[in-house]
């Protein structure tokens, strides 16, 4: 039993097994991509029910409206999260050791090692200075290696290489939990405030929102905001006519019993304790006022239209349910520069409000019981309604701001009162987002500290020859995969060591394919009894996280 628990641990944190992880997350976010979420658009999500009934028939057992919810989601992303602490942890205490554990001894022979130089020298004592200051200020870590009479110093350097390779890791688990912490805590809506017209934050207000699990919508962070002006202007020049040039929201904020007046742009969001109000878009509202047969007021105020090009050719509905002895609902576009010709018909030429037209169709039909089904207010459901006509010909009604139109029928009749602008807010609260954006930006310094630090080793030791002058001898060995700079390091030593022209310093490289020196793994060079490195050293002189490296 413990051995096969062994084996599933050591399966689920190794890095064969994030990197699958990795990889179905990605695919499983997939579908909730292309398929509507119910938490996000829940109508959308009916209406492809109703129109895909063999595909609904797939994708509610299997969960494909809550994709990032659903069972399978959230195991993928748990073991993905546990993969890569089990990686982590591990190599944490191979780096802590490693850290503890000094440069390692001096090999047998220098000469043996991928680069290597020797030059004399005059004073022992004066060279083994000159060294060690030369390898503090390349900052390398060093220890003194005497060998009876035979000065020597061993140096490394390059430890924040695994530590960067460390930070990258824990840093993907903090964007993880950053994530994490956004949806289950944190929230986004939208809504279309007509300018004079407020919003409040609550559940009520919201066109379309979307909240984590433990988001308590009855208590939203209380404010309310009105938009008193939203000035937006197009340009009228020659070059890019109609491109819009400033979108300018001014605001007025209540929040903590206090109220103050503010100015909302573009990428230029509000802060209200913590939730951001941003401006997304804008569009017209179309005024009305609606009489239905008896002459009574069935409705009045804005509708908002959405615009379906860059001139803001807008489509909307009216509906108006409470019309009494038949029910009205009104469909059609508004214009806000018309033109209507005889190839394109009524079409818009500028975005401005130059000359607002609205072009409606009408619909009526015997009243309906409230079925208590939500509707989308852009979409008109003709269910019941017919469309009204005069004589033989639909119905079509063109009305310029102040002008009305009786209904034929005794229907009642739609005044165009005129038109004012709205913007589309996104409020959202996303408490995670700090920590994900920092642990991104620790995971490319990490990432940096691992691609461009260089792990290395320098020796150098001081012999005396048989004529009485000292000898410098040194060597180096670079852990990363190529060894450029290597070679300037080794004749950058000695040069500093003996006093001497680093030009006349000749190095000598032998490469892991040299023929004298056949190709073997860094633990083999370690442990050789050909002398390249010494046979006492131990394994915990290995670079950090060498060991684990070995193993990945």
């Amino acid at each position: 039993m413990g051995a096969g628990l062994r084996w599933v641990w050591t399966q689920i944190t190794s890095m064969r097994t994030a990197l699958l992880l990795l990889f179905l997350l990605a695919l499983t976010a997939i579908p909730g991509s292309f398929i509507p979420q119910e938490s996000v658009t829940p109508i959308r999500v009916s209406d492809f029910a109703k129109a895909h009934p063999l595909l609904n028939r797939i994708y509610q057992p299997l969960g494909f409206y809550h994709v990032y919810t659903s069972p399978w989601f959230s195991a993928v992303y748990l073991l993905l999260f546990l993969s890569l602490i089990g990686c982590i942890l591990p190599r944490i205490g191979v780096y802590v050791r490693a850290l503890r554990t000094p440069p390692p001894r001096m090999p047998s022979r220098l000469n043996r090692l991928p680069e290597s130089a020797s030059h004399p020298v005059t004073g022992s004592e004066d060279a083994v200075a000159a060294a060690t200051e030369w390898l503090r200020r390349n900052r390398y870590r060093q220890v003194r290696r005497d060998a009876g009479e035979v000065p020597g110093i061993s140096a490394e350097r390059g430890y924040l290489r695994e530590f960067g390779n460390l930070l990258f890791h824990i840093s993907a688990i903090f964007v993880l939990v950053g994530v994490a912490i956004t949806n289950l805590y944190g929230y986004k809506g939208t809504s279309q405030v007509v300018v004079g017209e407020g919003f409040s934050n609550t559940i009520t207000q919201y066109d379309a929102f979307h909240a984590g699990p433990m988001v308590n919508v009855d208590r939203l962070n209380p404010f309310t905001l009105i938009l008193k002006r939203f000035l937006v202007a197009f340009e009228t020049g020659p070059v890019q006519t109609g491109a819009a040039r400033e979108f300018d929201a001014t605001v007025q904020v209540t929040a903590d019993g206090s109220t103050t007046t503010r100015d909302l742009q573009v990428n230029h969001p509000l802060t209200i304790d913590g939730t951001k109000v941003h401006l997304l878009a804008h569009g017209y509202a179309v005024h009305v006022t609606i009489r239905d047969g008896q002459g009574n007021v069935a409705f009045s105020g804005p509708v908002v239209f959405q615009p379906v090009d860059t001139n803001f050719k807008s489509l909307g509905v009216i509906k108006v349910p409470d019309a009494r002895p038949q029910r009205l609902a009104f469909q059609g576009f508004f214009l806000p520069t018309a033109v209507i010709d005889t190839q394109q018909g009524p079409h818009s030429v500028f975005p401005d409000a130059l000359n607002p037209r609205v072009f409606l169709n009408v619909w009526s039909g015997p009243p309906a019981a409230a079925s208590g089904v939500p509707e989308n207010v852009f979409t008109l459901n003709t269910t019941g309604l017919t469309q009204v006509k005069k004589g033989n010909d639909l119905l079509r009604i063109e009305l310029a701001p102040g002008q009305s139109y009786t209904l034929p029928n005794h229907l009642g009749s739609i005044s165009f009162d005129g038109w004012s602008r709205w913007a589309g807010l996104q409020i959202s609260r996303t408490p995670g987002l700090w920590l994900t954006v920092g642990s991104i930006g620790a995971a490319v310094l990490g990432l940096c500290l691992s691609l461009f630090m260089r792990p290395r080793r320098l020796w150098i030791r001081f012999l005396r020859q048989a004529d009485g002058t000292m000898l410098a001898e040194a060597g180096g060995l670079d852990r990363a995969d190529a060894r450029t700079g290597l070679s300037d390091d080794v004749r950058g030593l000695v040069a500093a060591a003996t006093g001497s022209d680093p030009e006349g310093i000749e190095v000598r490289s032998r490469g892991w394919a040299d023929p004298v020196t056949p190709p073997r793994t860094l633990a083999e060079h370690q442990s050789s009894d050909a002398g390249v490195l010494d046979t006492t050293e131990s394994a915990d002189d290995a670079p950090a996280g060498a060991q684990e490296e070995a193993k990945k």
